[in-house]
């Protein structure tokens, strides 16, 4: 499927970009807010700001991940399920 994949619920996947921000601005955690995940996101911004910016690393991991994957495994597994980490 295209970019436009959806799940049972219809929902359209958001893939492409979570991985983008995830690998662009991890450090600010902007692939969770982006998804929706507002505790998450929050989470790792105060794991940014304690490491002094070392802990982008855990959002380029994450939109890597997120770009590994195809859009019905990405929609299923952060979208519907709400996955938190990893």
């Amino acid at each position: 499927m295209s970019e436009q994949a959806k799940s049972s619920g219809g929902e359209p996947s958001k893939r492409t970009v979570a991985g983008i921000l995830g690998i662009l601005l991890g450090t600010f955690a902007a692939h969770r807010f982006y998804l929706g995940d507002t505790k998450g996101g929050l989470i790792r911004l105060a794991i940014s700001i304690v490491t002094c910016g070392a802990g982008g690393i855990i959002g380029l991991i994450e939109g890597i991940i997120y770009l590994t994957k195809s859009d019905a495994e990405f929609v299923q597994t952060y979208q519907v399920e709400k996955k938190e980490w990893f």
